[in-house]
């Protein structure tokens, strides 16, 4: 008797180890194209996208308009045109020369503090999954309300790959050139 229960188990842990190896096989042409897929996730490191040009400076609250509809009362955005860019600039930095942008192949990114007047600057634009650009940018803290103006800091990065412009919570679509 003892010798039936001894092979008996015997037996068992060969069909357990076979059936876990079929298992395996089945499972492994799936485990290897899911590491070796192109399509980003969330957990893929994001992008440091290069910083062309910045500026930083002072932007007047009554010219507020003038920055891209929609984006007006957002933290940050993005400038995709130049007959935007143009009387944006302007009021921005008046007694600079307009700096020549190609937007076919960048846009401007700008990021400034909604609620006080902080002096801003923006360190880096990270790209993250799906073209999402996030824009890190620098303050110095106060609590002066915001009344004739408001700091505003403005960034050139390449358009490619850019899908749109992470402003909190919500993304702002970038428009392809026209």
């Amino acid at each position: 008797m003892q010798v039936l229960v001894g092979s008996y188990r015997k037996n068992l842990w060969r069909r357990l180890h076979f059936a876990l190896f079929l298992l395996l096989l089945s499972v492994l042409p799936f485990l290897m194209n899911g590491c070796a897929g192109t399509k980003p996730t969330p957990n893929m490191a994001s992008i440091q996208i290069p910083l062309l040009e910045t500026w930083s400076g002072d932007y007047p609250v009554a010219e507020l308009g003038r920055l891209p509809a929609g984006q007006q009362d957002m933290a940050t955005g993005y400038i995709g045109d130049t007959e935007t860019f143009t009387p944006v600039w302007r009021a921005f930095m008046p007694e600079k020369i307009l700096p020549a942008v190609d937007f076919s192949k960048n846009i401007v990114v700008f990021s400034r503090n909604i609620q006080f007047y902080n002096r801003t600057s923006i360190l880096k634009v990270e790209m993250h999954h799906y073209g999402a650009a996030e824009i890190i940018a620098m303050e110095t803290m106060s609590s002066i309300p915001i009344e004739e103006k408001v700091a505003m800091s403005m960034a050139l990065i390449p358009r490619d790959g850019v899908m749109a412009i992470q402003a909190g919570t919500e993304k702002i679509q970038v428009t392809p050139y026209k």
